[in-house]
């Protein structure tokens, strides 16, 4: 039986799937896309957390575009 806890996160005995890595990188990606979007609207807002979220969304996008390789089988095969 697979447990979940109250975020919808797996247990902390229970291994991440794929698609559960995928699922929850998609969420930290929007998350920050809002963070961003709210920061950003202030001149006077934090210049370099700024370019740091931008990284982090960066890294998690590429992530992203890696695990859905890996989840969708390759059509030339």
């Amino acid at each position: 039986m697979r447990m979940m806890t109250e975020l919808n996160q797996p247990a902390a005995n229970e291994p991440m799937t794929a698609e559960m890595r995928l699922s929850l990188m998609i969420e930290r990606h929007r998350a920050i896309d809002e963070e961003l979007t709210d920061l950003q609207a202030y001149p006077w807002g934090d210049r370099l957390l700024i370019q740091r979220m931008k990284k982090e969304k960066l890294r998690l996008r590429d992530g992203i575009e890696r695990l859905k390789d890996e989840l969708i089988p390759d059509l030339d095969a």
